[in-house]
């Protein structure tokens, strides 16, 4: 309440993602208490650093590593846990649905939308059940266990095809995501084969598959051919120009024609924005809300997007939109918070420009690919200022990181399965299927 007892204006960050973090953490710092009431809502209470996933699937960093505690770090913002299940643009609420399935109705005064994107499944038979998705922390523990329970498996079978298809491993995507998880994966399994006297290097198999003509098809050419190289050498099989036309339990077929004996598949092929944005009939690029360069929503003026979600003018490169990435969505959620402040009466309103300053892409062991400031690196200098680059990124947990990859460093990898996490808690199927309701709005092409 203010001092003449009326409600302070309430701002709500729907997803607390790069975007969603720092907006409010631009909030924080520029609104006195007494401006607004800040709320956040979130399925968790922490910040997850994306781009370091693969390093807790190859089992180098504890997972907490990752995460970023929100209640550490935004400590005037009210944290709401649960999923945000709706927004009703005409009477400004969002719908929140918590662990227990219980529903509330938050109001708010301005709205930011920072949920983010979802896993993007293609209409190929049995991708939803039999792949395994790779963007949370829940599907990174699980596929480093199935990696190592099936390593477990084939070394009990005496059936030779069982183990092959048990050894055999297939990343569909050669973009940063899945380029770093194949990496990992070798790196991984080299390393757990110290304890598998029943099997050798030369069973496993890990396949890089992509219908891109290179790998790391967004990011710079200069990348491309040191990262394959590197990846080659360490006997990574890369298959390009081809995708997958179907995935059974067994088996991945190639649109090529080739049939691939395998149980373990990750799909690291994309995204699409979070389906939460898609009955609200907003103009849209490719399912991204539009926005115009100070990130507000058209139509609506007290409505905020960044982020994966949002399609934002790109003014480094005119009558393009920014692209998904962690370095467009952190400086977005600054922005977006620099603006909704001046909505409220404090501060001025800045427009959203930024050139990108390169890319890092870690392969594991000593090696990496990057361009900082558009500087071609591999090798040991580049996995240098990789390292470099996510230190100075990460908003919290710095010298954790740097004790685990200095102890990855000097010390054997713990090779260590727990077995935590259930399949049917990260299925594509269930993930892919989550299109919420939002109420006032009819859902896009209806009628």
């Amino acid at each position: 309440m203010t001092t003449d007892g009326r409600r302070r204006p309430r701002v709500v960050v729907v997803g607390t993602g790069f975007a969603g973090y720092y907006c409010l953490r631009a909030l924080e710092r520029r609104l006195p208490p007494e401006t607004a009431e800040l709320c956040a809502v979130n399925p968790t209470d922490y910040m997850l650093y994306v781009p370091l996933l693969p390093e807790v699937a190859g089992g180098i960093l504890d997972p907490r590593r990752i995460a970023i505690p929100l209640r550490t770090k935004l400590r005037r913002t009210r944290m709401v846990l649960g999923n945000a299940t709706g927004i009703d643009l005409s009477n400004q609420t969002v719908t929140v649905s918590n662990v227990e399935g219980r529903t509330t109705e938050l109001e708010w005064d301005r709205l930011v939308i920072t949920s983010g994107s979802v896993t993007r499944l293609l209409s190929i038979p049995g991708v939803a059940e039999h792949a395994k998705g790779f963007k949370s922390i829940a599907e990174s523990v699980y596929l480093r266990d199935h990696v190592l329970r099936q390593l477990e498996l084939a070394e009990q079978t005496d059936d030779p095809v069982e183990r092959r298809e048990r050894t055999t491993f297939v990343v569909v995507g050669a973009g940063y995501t899945g380029t770093e998880l194949v990496a990992q994966g070798k790196e991984l399994t080299r390393q757990a084969l110290r304890r598998h006297h029943g099997l050798s290097e030369g069973d496993i198999r890990w396949i890089l598959v992509d219908m891109a003509d290179r790998l790391l098809p967004n990011l710079s050419e200069r990348l491309s051919g040191p990262a394959r190289e590197i990846l080659e050498r360490r006997g990574v099989e890369v298959r390009l120009k081809t995708s997958v036309s179907e995935v059974t339990d067994t088996c991945v077929r190639l649109t090529d024609g080739t049939d691939i004996p395998t149980r373990t598949v990750a799909w690291c092929v994309g995204v699409r924005p979070d389906p939460l944005v898609e009955p609200l009939n907003l103009p849209s690029t490719k399912g991204r809300i539009d926005t115009d360069t100070y990130l507000r929503v058209s139509g609506h003026p007290r409505v905020f997007a960044a982020g994966d979600v949002a399609a934002v003018p790109d003014l480094a490169q005119p009558g393009e939109v920014t692209a998904m990435t962690a370095q467009h969505a952190q400086r977005q959620g600054k922005v977006a918070g620099i603006n909704v402040a001046a909505s409220l009466g404090v501060g001025r309103s800045r427009r959203y420009k930024h050139r990108d300053l390169g890319f890092v892409v870690d392969l594991a062991g000593t090696q990496a690919v990057a361009d900082p400031l558009h500087v071609p690196l591999r090798g040991f200098p580049a996995k240098v200022a990789t390292r470099g680059y996510h230190l100075a990124a990460m908003p919290g947990n710095r010298l954790r990181v740097a004790f685990d990859w200095t102890a990855d460093l000097l010390t054997r990898r713990q090779v260590v399965h727990f077995g935590l996490v259930p399949e049917e808690g990260i299925s594509l199927a269930a993930s892919d299927g989550q299109v919420p309701a939002v109420r006032g709005f009819a859902p896009k092409d209806a009628g």
